[in-house]
């Protein structure tokens, strides 16, 4: 008995050591690809590729590529491995403006692994070729100055409750966490803009819209299992029949959209939001006043614009997926944004005083009312934003897969089909080429005068061409009016607990900080 179980182990261990040898033979015939392309490349390490610290957890996804980057400073692009899959970082602006705008067309889709099979999944951000193509087309439309400008009175309604909101703890000197107050305040908007909810966060900080919001950007340790080997192989997961702990979330929000959609539609109910102009493309299949969207290869010489038009109409889960990643999007990235700016004035109150100057000088022209003209109006409010999203954009980097094969111009370099592209958003906005002393924060790199002297796209906050953010508008409106809010009638200062130099949460996405973000608000004592 005992030989034959010795002879089973025997087995067994010759069996697991044929597997590992034949992995390993495959990815170092895999590491090969880049130095038969004759691109330059980081040298990859068995099984990680070039990628060991952001899987290990040591480096933030948003920084990835900030070794490399530097690294290879002076090529234009450089090959990479996750695992044994090869991608390409592109650190030339032109190269960066043809993969975006004059060839977009080849490099359509995001390179991001999803899971086809949740319904929450369909959505912009994600989808690829025709399905995304159509869906612009529809969405375009909701997104116009005009359609802002028509949901502009909820987000100054929550912006109004947020600074009353702040007034206890203001006077009591007590230290705030800025961005649970921020998140709190966007998700009160996004939650009514989006879904036709009055949650009110931030006055029941536990509501559960705003757990169930947590719980998006909580991902445990099967979320990121999933992601990783997603990105080994996209159809792995399915294979191997994991689910992450995204199931319920998203039987919430489909729910919270169907009971939505159905008691408006049952008491012909209307509202200014974006959820009214999603249940018109359920049912009519466009927004009514709109003649359909557009998309282009802009910049491309002699190409004429390419417009696609699609009369079908959303599904009821095709419209809980739009509003989710509204939220998703919408909601993180603009507190984010809103706390690191309130971060970088509270350290600068040279800065933060001549905000406040203008704020109120724009106020006091407009009945001392946060208006829409009235933000607009705010020009270096402006640039306070645009200074704070360089120097912490939400996206550390943007990805793109190559859909045929691809001969990168000025180069003897052919990228194959499914070749992902990373364009390392962080990295270029800290590049002191591009931006001298770049830990700096300096609203005036923003002026119209320096902006003509940079090279447009070594500036991405929100990506560029046909698949750019589509909701950039109303994020800048957000958080704009947010911080209208709170320094028109708050100082913003540091405080004990405050930590000046952040560093940042490795696994997530978005770029969050590990401290947090705490500060002292002070009443304003206006003459």
């Amino acid at each position: 008995m005992a030989f034959y179980a010795e002879s089973w182990l025997t087995e067994l261990l010759v069996g697991v050591s044929l597997v590992v040898v034949a992995v390993y033979v495959w990815f170092s015939h895999s590491y090969k690809y880049w130095k038969k392309k004759g691109a330059p490349y980081q040298e990859p390490q068995f099984p990680f590729g070039t990628a060991k610290d952001i899987i290990l957890g040591k480096l933030s996804f948003a920084m990835g590529s900030s070794d490399i980057y530097r690294q290879f400073k002076g090529n234009r692009f450089v090959g990479t491995y996750f695992f044994h899959r090869p991608g390409l970082v592109v650190m030339d602006p032109d190269l960066i403006r043809s993969i975006l705008v004059k060839d977009f067309w080849t490099f359509q889709d995001r390179a991001v692994p999803i899971n086809e099979n949740e319904p929450l999944n369909h959505h912009l951000f994600v989808l690829r070729g025709d399905r995304w193509r159509r869906l612009r087309v529809k969405l375009t439309p909701t997104f116009t100055s005009g359609k802002m400008k028509m949901m502009f009175q909820t987000m100054a309604d929550c912006g109004r409750e947020m600074a009353e909101v702040l007034e206890g703890a203001a006077t009591r000197g007590e230290a705030l966490e800025m961005r649970e107050l921020s998140a709190r305040y966007t998700t009160d908007v996004i939650a009514s803009v989006a879904f036709g909810v009055q949650v009110n966060c931030q006055r029941d900080p536990e509501n559960e819209f705003r757990q169930w919001g947590r719980r998006i950007f909580s991902q445990g340790v099967l979320d990121i299992l999933t992601i990783i080997i997603s990105s080994i192989h996209p159809k792995l997961p399915t294979l191997l029949r994991m689910k992450s702990s995204s199931s319920l979330v998203s039987e919430y929000f489909r729910s919270m959209v169907r009971e939505t959609v159905k008691y408006r539609e049952e008491n012909n109910i209307t509202r200014n939001d974006f959820m009214q102009l999603m249940i018109q493309l359920k049912n009519k299949g466009s927004v009514d006043g709109s003649k359909g969207g557009e998309l282009k290869d802009a910049e491309a010489d002699g190409d004429k614009r390419k417009t696609c038009h699609s009369l079908s109409e959303l599904s009821i889960d095709d419209v809980a997926a739009q509003a989710f990643v509204f939220f998703i999007a919408g909601f993180e990235t603009s507190s984010t944004t809103m706390s690191f700016a309130l971060h970088e004035l509270a350290h600068h109150p040279d800065i933060q005083a001549r905000l406040q100057d203008e704020i109120d000088s724009v106020l006091k022209q407009h009945d001392g009312q946060v208006t829409y003209e009235a933000i607009n109006s705010m020009s270096y409010l402006d640039k306070v934003v645009a200074e704070t999203l360089r120097l912490y954009p939400p996206i550390g980097g943007l990805t793109r897969e190559c859909n045929a094969e691809y001969k990168i111009p000025d180069s003897e370099v052919v990228l194959d089909k499914g070749i992902s592209v990373t364009i390392p958003v962080y990295d270029l906005h800290h590049d002191p080429e591009f931006y001298p002393d770049p830990e700096r924060f300096d609203p005036e790199r923003f002026s119209e005068e320096q902006k003509a002297q940079r090279h447009s796209y070594v500036y991405l906050p929100f990506g560029e061409g046909p698949r750019n953010c589509i909701g950039m508008r109303f994020g800048l409106l957000q958080t704009k009016v947010g911080l209208t809010n709170i320094l028109s009638n708050y100082k913003a200062e540091p405080c004990e607990k405050t930590v000046r130099h952040l560093s940042f949460e490795p696994r997530s996405i978005i770029l969050t900080p590990e401290s947090g973000i705490q500060l002292r608000l002070s009443k304003r004592n206006k003459v």
